[in-house]
């Protein structure tokens, strides 16, 4: 039995972009039918809102598009590397921090923008996660432009519904593009592996929300 390719989106407090994402990709697959071969989560850098639900905002803007949504926030460790075949960061300082969090190069490799997926972004390039090569846009291979802003999906929690409506928008049009990639990479997986941890929905000390220089989704 082939186990299921698993993903996990990740921005700063796991309460703006990243449950976004992850409602969003999970709608387009069950659109495709891949739900029961793919697994999506979410989670942060930080552990500032673990325990909390999604920013109201971001709830009001999946609403309004269709998107069912039920979340809690917690903080990426690195210890799920191993259970992962992908790990989405929404702008490239998540991606530098979840590179450098990563315990091998191996995983390193996992770490994608999920910008690079965007509109014209070539999928005919193979990263290998470590269970079997897992396309990647072309233009990766020049200069990294996953370190690019330009890449970015903007944290929208400081501004107002605009921004978050924006934020949609662009993980909508990314998404299309990684439904590509992730459709191409199953048919090369044969290798089962352990099942992704589970939500810890008990609440921890939560720290005050970080200032402006600190992104809090």
């Amino acid at each position: 039995m082939t186990a299921p390719f698993r993903i996990c989106f990740v921005c700063t407090g796991n309460i703006c972009r990243s449950p976004m994402a992850e409602s969003v990709f999970r709608a387009r697959l069950a659109e495709a039918g891949l739900d029961g071969r793919v697994e999506v989560d979410s989670a942060g850098t930080g552990g500032w809102h673990e325990g909390d639900g999604a920013d109201p905002r971001t709830v009001a803007v999946l609403r309004a598009g269709g998107y069912e949504h039920a979340h809690t926030a917690r903080q990426f460790h690195a210890s799920w590397f191993d259970r992962l075949d992908l790990v989405i960061a929404l702008d490239s300082g998540h991606l530098r921090e979840l590179r450098r969090l990563a315990p091998t190069a191996q995983d390193a490799a996992k770490v994608r923008l999920l910008g690079s997926y965007g509109t014209g972004a070539a999928t005919g390039a193979m990263a290998d996660s470590g269970s079997g090569p897992v396309p990647v846009p072309a233009s990766a291979l020049v200069s990294d432009p996953d370190l690019s802003a330009d890449l970015d999906v903007p944290d929208p929690y400081y501004g107002g519904f605009e921004g978050f409506e924006e934020c949609l928008e662009m993980v909508e049009t990314a998404s299309e593009g990684l439904l590509t990639a992730v459709r191409a990479a199953l048919p090369a997986r044969t290798v089962v592996t352990a099942r992704a941890p589970e939500h810890d929905n008990r609440r921890a000390a939560r720290e005050p929300h970080q200032p402006q220089e600190k992104e809090s989704a």
